[in-house]
């Protein structure tokens, strides 16, 4: 039989593909779904005994949790990168873990084929075409949702009739959970002027005592919630139950799909939004003005290229590379108050702050240079100006 590995996540889409590629095109199916952060041990009992039962051959759950961060979610981080200013990539940076870790299983079991369920309008299909014919050019990537133009009522008519009724009721909102974030979709991020309602949100306000916590970041990663050490992923995860009480973190982005339309999607993600906030504060006291500057830069750049499915392009290590070595001296604790529906940033501590410097205060008393010294400095430097106002005054 022909070995394919088809991408499995128990939707809908995949499920269709399960029966149809083992049932009608003869393929030995083997299911594959990636945990990057958004699924508990029994839903993984369940997506595998549904993939059974729809035909497929063998079923593998990988856990990429900690490959997801160590690969992506650190640089992240270094990058302070939020897509247009809002979005934190929760769900286009877990794809291209998730196709890496997909191929990887293919070349592993020697499959020719690999299968996702992606269709022809979204993202998705490209990050995984991508990761697949740049790793193995050689496997064959089958799509039966694309290349047939499926509806979801056809799927479902299908899967009825080969004795396959599970409840395939569409929710009113898509929710997609992982270590970095939940998406939100419904029929709200499909208009240009709808807010998504309080309900459509996974996490709900619970706590509105204010709370105060100090997260501590060594060389740029979090490795402590008040004052207890942990694993970055196991911190990144306590901020977020912590946090989503207060329902922080909801918004909705709005951007550029790879294929070139706008597209407009909800999100909850309460640790990320408040782990950048904070990295980037400490970042303000510990860097120099020129270094912020370059790292917004290739920040920006870094979740770009990540966003559109270019992981694998050499140019992301060198970006890697720059970020990691920007780290060196963020280090520190910063304070953050949780509040409902937002939080704050009270301030910092780190033997690395560049305001302890001896030179002077703000705006107040200098120790390091003379009246002379900086009269003749701010003289200097107003030369251009003056240049360019004497050269062109007469010249309308």
């Amino acid at each position: 039989m022909k070995k394919l590995v088809l991408a499995y996540s128990g939707g809908l889409d995949t499920s269709y593909c399960a029966k149809y590629l083992s049932e009608d095109q003869g393929y030995e199916v083997h299911a594959v779904s990636v945990n990057t952060g958004g699924f508990s041990e029994q839903e993984i009992a369940n997506i595998r005994e549904k993939a059974l039962q729809l035909g497929a051959s063998t079923y593998t759950s990988v856990d990429a949790v900690q490959t997801f961060y160590d690969k992506v979610v650190k640089y992240l981080i270094f990058g302070n990168v939020l897509k247009n200013n809002t979005y934190p990539l929760s769900v286009s940076a877990e794809r291209i873990v998730q196709a890496i870790e997909i191929v990887t299983h293919a070349k592993k079991i020697g499959a020719n084929f690999i299968a996702h369920g992606s269709t022809g309008a979204g993202n998705d299909q490209v990050r995984f075409d991508m990761i697949f014919q740049i790793i193995a050019p050689e496997i064959e990537i089958i799509t039966p949702i694309r290349d047939n133009k499926l509806s979801r009522e056809s799927e479902i008519e299908y899967l009825k009739s080969n004795g396959v009724d599970y409840s395939w009721e569409k929710a009113k909102y898509s929710i997609n959970k992982g270590l970095w974030g939940t998406s939100v979709g419904g029929e709200e991020t499909l208009t240009s002027n709808l807010p998504l309602p309080e309900t459509a949100y996974p996490s709900q306000l619970e706590v509105k005592a204010p709370k105060n916590v100090t997260l501590t970041f060594l060389k740029g990663e979090l490795i402590a919630i008040d004052g207890q050490q942990d694993k970055a992923i196991n911190n990144i995860e306590k901020l977020n139950t912590l946090a989503s009480k207060y329902a922080i973190g909801r918004d909705i982005h709005v951007g550029d799909t790879i294929i070139g339309i706008k597209g407009r999607v909800g999100f909850e993600a309460a640790a990320s939004l408040i782990i950048i906030k904070a990295h980037h504060l400490l970042e303000k006291h510990t860097l120099s003005k020129w270094q912020q500057y370059q790292k917004e830069q290739q920040g920006n750049f870094y979740g770009m290229l990540l966003h559109e499915g270019n992981y694998l392009d050499e140019v992301m290590r060198n970006i890697e590379a720059f970020l990691t070595d920007t780290q060196k001296n963020v280090s520190g604790d910063v304070s953050v108050t949780l509040l409902p529906y937002r939080f704050e940033l009270n301030g910092i501590v780190s033997k690395h702050d560049l305001m302890n410097a001896s030179f002077g205060s703000y705006g107040e008393m200098n120790k390091g240079w003379t009246a002379d010294d900086a009269k003749g400095f701010i003289k200097i430097l107003s030369n251009p100006g003056k240049i360019y106002n004497h050269v062109n005054l007469n010249h309308d």
